[in-house]
């Protein structure tokens, strides 16, 4: 019989550490003075933050005659990559709420990161259906509001109107999802924090919480409301872009695949970008004992499932076209794949289907190195995804003295990276000020003080069978007096 892995045996949590330890050492990541590599960072992604508003401030004033749209081409990189933040998206309330149903220990020290994420990436995606209106200062009209127009109502078949909703709603359970977790090390904060602005600041956004019983049975009842009232946004959100293009009649869009297909590939691409911040945060700040390789295990067998599902995906597409017998649908895939455009097919292939197939050695998922690396490389597949559907599906319509190229104009480009811009600023402000990892959840996982055998066998046991709930953390808070009764 082969030997197992020492990473299986691991606790989710190394070092042994006490509730204390937990808090000091977390906390510690706020109190101390930024880094210079923090300030490098930070002063980049400012920089290119800067440069995408400009560039957005210049679409606004000129028109999005600066895009590199055409009659053919009508929707490109803007949507494609409203499609790509919004995937991005995915994987916090995955982590959050779905693992939180289904009692997945490891979830612990990455969900609060998580979630950050997908607020940051959500208001990332609003920006580009914002831009697309050509006259963003009238969205205000995607409200079902009473108005002058009197009986004129917004038009409910418009996917523009569509993503409005879609991105509002997720974008307001995200959030109160977020903040409702980070209560509970609030409380912790301002009672451990030395800094006085800190103190007032974090007093005043925990609400006075008192880590009473009644106060944890109660947050314990309505987080888990919000965790399924948040699970169906899962699919609801990714299925109603999918409607975008599912609802047309374009050869490539018009299919009834789109749904599941985008589901899964925002759950890929989201779980990948979740492993690259993981990794980052982990050696920057000093989380290693948080974030151990048994955590990255955990997030790579996710990412190999879906990449598995978006392979199954790609095949479905071809099949469809070529079972159905229409001759545009045939050629709308033979020119995906060996157009002139074929070339960002074969990227989205590689990235998406063949590199995660690395995933299935157990020494590549344990590898820091390697995992960040081919997280990296997923991302970028699935941007080419999205736009190999859009761009690819666009550029040969049914008439042929229609047929024309696309390249993205350097306006195009600067926003984009603007918002990678925005994201990075976001997400390094958060680091800063916000407890990184979920404190009282991580206190609910440890094995400190337990018997050799009884943390051996802890460590091994499968996640979300006979585990404590979030009360656990409670209970240890107020046993080690860490916030007052």
């Amino acid at each position: 019989m082969a030997e197992a892995h020492p990473v299986l045996h691991q606790p989710w949590i190394a070092g042994d550490k006490s509730p204390a330890q937990v808090t000091d050492e977390i906390c510690a990541n706020m109190e101390r003075h930024p880094s210079a590599a923090w300030w490098i960072a930070f002063l980049v992604s400012v920089a290119v933050m800067i440069i995408g508003f400009a560039a957005i401030g210049y679409q606004l004033k000129t028109g999005i005659g600066t895009w590199g749209l055409n009659t053919t081409v009508g929707w490109a990189f803007d949507i494609t990559n409203f499609v790509f933040w919004i995937g991005i998206g995915h994987a916090g309330t995955l982590i959050s709420a779905i693992l939180f149903l289904f009692r997945q220990r490891w979830r612990t020290s990455v969900n609060r990161s998580a979630e950050a994420m997908t607020i940051f990436a959500v208001m990332c995606a609003g920006i580009f259906p914002l831009i697309h209106m050509g006259r963003p200062w009238l969205a205000m009209w995607m409200f079902p509001y009473p108005n002058f127009r009197g009986p004129l109502w917004i038009n409910f078949r418009s996917p523009l109107v569509w993503d409005f909703f879609a991105i509002s709603t997720y974008f307001t359970i995200s959030v109160v999802f977020w903040y409702l977790g980070l209560m509970p090390d609030l409380a912790t904060v301002r009672d451990h924090t030395r800094s006085v602005w800190r103190r007032k600041l974090a007093a005043i956004l925990c609400f006075g919480w008192d880590s009473s019983y009644r106060t944890w049975q109660r947050y314990e009842t309505v987080y888990l409301l919000l965790a399924g009232l948040a699970t169906p946004l899962v699919v609801s959100v990714h299925t109603i872009v999918s409607w975008d293009f599912a609802t047309a009649v374009i050869p490539g869009w018009h299919t009834t695949i789109f749904p599941p297909y985008f589901v899964a590939g925002a759950i890929f691409s989201g779980m990948s970008m979740v492993l690259t911040l993981m990794i980052v945060a982990r050696k920057t700040m000093n989380l290693q004992d948080y974030i151990t390789p048994r955590h990255l295990d955990a997030m790579c067998k996710i990412v190999l499932g879906t990449s598995g599902i978006v392979a199954l995906a790609y095949i479905t597409e071809f099949f469809t076209a070529f079972y159905s017998g229409n001759p545009y649908e045939q050629f709308a895939f033979w020119n995906r794949a060996l157009g002139p455009m074929g070339w960002g097919y074969w990227i989205m292939v590689a990235c998406n289907v063949l590199i995660p197939q690395l995933y299935w050695s157990r020494r590549v998922r344990t590898s820091v190195v390697a995992v960040f690396i081919i997280s990296l490389l997923v991302n970028v597949g699935m941007w080419f995804e999205r736009f190999v559907i859009i761009v690819s599906s666009l550029h040969r319509d049914y008439l042929p003295a229609n047929w024309t190229g696309y390249a993205p104009t350097i306006i195009e480009i600067a926003t984009f990276a603007g918002t990678f811009g925005f994201f990075f600023t976001c997400f390094l402000l958060f680091c800063r000020f916000v407890p990184v990892i979920a404190i009282s959840e991580v206190k609910g996982i440890l094995s400190h003080g337990q018997p050799r055998g009884l943390h051996h066998a802890a460590a091994n046991e499968p996640s979300g069978e006979g585990k404590p709930e979030l009360v656990g953390a409670g209970a240890l808070r107020r046993a080690t007096g860490e916030v007052r009764p």
